[in-house]
């Protein structure tokens, strides 16, 4: 069962995710995820006004240059959200998941995940309420047509 986590504990996780992404205000951000709206009105409440929700945003036109995760459940959980935002996400995307487990292969499955989905991990982040985890794509859509 997830402890609730205290204020200074999301904020360092918004922190991290804003800084291991390089979020700007001119971004178009996607926020999914077990906490995706308390993330969403953190990023509204710093000023980010093109953030969304996967309920929020009509169409998946893949206009997303950024998208930020939190899993708080499980695996299957998680995998089944990053596949929904994909649709979303250009292709030259961002991605920041929170991994809120402790399990090695918890953060493996998602990795193996990323991966599958064309990104390339670039880093990751040890924080109070887990790990956060960045992947970048770049030229997807030439990995897809290729295949």
């Amino acid at each position: 069962m997830p402890q609730p986590c205290s204020v200074t504990d999301r904020e360092q996780v918004v922190d991290t995710m804003i800084a291991l992404t390089r979020l700007s205000s001119q971004h178009r951000t996607i926020v999914a995820g077990s906490d995706s709206m308390e993330l969403y009105l953190a990023l509204r409440r710093r000023g980010f006004a093109r953030v969304a929700t996967p309920a929020t945003c009509r169409l998946p036109k893949k206009q997303h240059a950024v998208a930020l995760v939190t899993s708080q459940n499980s695996m299957a959980a998680t995998e089944a959200t990053l596949v929904q935002i994909s649709r979303f996400l250009s292709d030259n995307a961002v991605i920041a998941v929170l991994i809120g487990s402790r399990d090695e292969e918890t953060a493996l499955g998602i990795r193996r995940q990323l991966l599958q989905m064309g990104f390339r991990i670039e880093a990751g982040v040890r924080c109070r309420q887990g790990f956060v985890l960045s992947a970048y794509r770049q030229g997807f859509i030439q990995m897809a047509n290729a295949a």
